[in-house]
């Protein structure tokens, strides 16, 4: 497979009995498939240090801003999006095979986001509760403008049609 960040060719290392491609010599970067990245990415996790110091070449350069084709699927165009709630860290991941990309120190950064797991739940917890709030404050804002909306008709259809008209019995 082909590096997606600098096409060198990915190395394959066992890890704990899991496989998976490094940019050895290259950008450094690493190449998770499908359900890998979730055992290497707690602080405490002692497996997976060796892939926190990849050997890379310093005047590789990586064009961060580039869309990256999936090492494993080909043609497919990976998502880029923040691993967690605290929005510090972008990854790449493809859509098609689950798997996913991490820049040089990537991996680092993510261990790092969070002390525990509790810390971590407290974190999401946090979050969606804001989201949350925005979402009933944007269906609030969108309710008061439909309701602006039919009051404003009605004040046309009550100029056109004054209410005596109405009020007369046949």
């Amino acid at each position: 497979m082909k590096c997606p960040a600098c096409e060198n060719q990915l190395e394959q290392i066992t890890v704990s009995d899991i496989e998976v491609d490094i940019c050895k010599g290259g950008c450094g970067g690493i190449w998770f498939d499908n359900y890998e990245l979730k055992k290497f990415d707690k602080k405490h996790d002692s497996t997976g240090e060796e892939l926190l110091h990849i050997e890379r070449d310093e005047n590789i350069t990586v064009d961060y801003t580039q869309k990256r084709k999936c090492p494993k699927c080909d043609e497919i165009i990976m998502m880029r999006h923040f691993y967690s709630t605290k929005k510090e860290v972008e990854i790449d991941e493809c859509p098609q095979c689950g798997g996913f990309w991490l820049d040089s120190g990537e991996l680092e950064r993510i261990r790092n986001l969070f002390e525990n797991e509790a810390e971590k739940k407290e974190a999401s917890k946090k979050y969606f509760s804001e989201v949350l709030k925005q979402d009933i404050a944007i269906d609030q804002i969108q309710n008061e403008s439909e309701a602006a909306r039919i009051r404003s008709v009605s004040n046309i259809l009550r100029f056109i049609s004054p209410s005596f008209l109405f009020s007369r019995r046949y």
